[in-house]
């Protein structure tokens, strides 16, 4: 069963910075060429969005996040961060990390197969 566990989550005053981190030591995929993981939120009343994906050498940042969020992965570890800096209230939801085994150069959001629980991130003024 494959399982990923989200880390970092918390509470910040806008402008801080707060870095997540995915642990996915039982994710087989890790190396299929076809595989993508990435980072997704959801604000409460909103659906769930990508924050920034990454398949192969090409990862996409929201628009919203660009400039401000980094993705970085470490393969011996398995492990999949998210540094967030310059954070906005806006910023403010529920953090999933997620991946999949075999994914559109395209990625799509149903596309990834494994889901984490999640990590609140929340933004004050």
């Amino acid at each position: 069963q494959v399982q990923l566990v989200e880390s970092g989550g918390g509470s910040v005053q806008a402008g801080g910075s707060l870095r997540l981190s995915c642990a996915a030591s039982s994710w087989i995929g890790w190396t299929f060429a076809r595989s993508c993981m990435g980072w997704f939120r959801q604000a409460p009343g909103k659906e769930r969005e990508a924050v920034a994906t990454r398949r192969g050498p090409v990862t996409i940042y929201s628009d919203d996040v660009k400039g401000r969020f980094t993705i970085s992965q470490d393969n011996r570890k398995r492990t999949l961060d998210l540094e967030m800096n310059s954070l906005k209230p806006e910023d403010t939801a529920i953090y999933f990390c997620a991946a999949g085994d075999d994914c559109y150069d395209t990625v799509r959001q149903s596309d990834f197969r494994y889901w984490g629980q999640g990590t609140q991130v929340t933004v004050s003024p």
